[in-house]
């Protein structure tokens, strides 16, 4: 079981929150993106309505999120995090706050 999602993290200013996110697919590959709803993203991927790529690697969970203020930044971080290794992208996941959460130990 991955990271729950999470709620508005913006101290109840009504900004809505963007994220840039990492899922984990059934054949063990990692697909990441970003949006601005993450609970509603995540959702429409394990419908297999969230992207192509997913829909053909079902079930997903979520392993690694991170919050931003704007589209942008979210942007920013979906491309550098794409640009980087697979290696990097598992180190990733093990710092964040979620792996210290989950089950087993499993670091996801």
């Amino acid at each position: 079981m991955g990271p729950a999602c999470p709620k508005r993290r913006d101290g109840g200013k009504g900004r809505r929150m963007n994220y840039t996110y990492l899922l984990e697919c059934a054949d063990g590959t990692l697909y990441c993106g970003w949006t601005n709803d993450l609970e509603k993203r995540l959702a429409a991927h394990k419908r297999g309505a969230g992207s192509k790529y997913t829909r053909a690697r079902l079930p997903v969970r979520l392993v690694w999120h991170e919050a931003f203020e704007t589209k942008s930044e979210a942007m920013r971080r979906e491309a550098a995090v794409k640009r980087l290794s697979r290696r990097e992208k598992e180190a990733l996941i093990a710092r964040s706050p979620e792996s210290a959460l989950a089950p087993g130990g499993e670091g996801t």
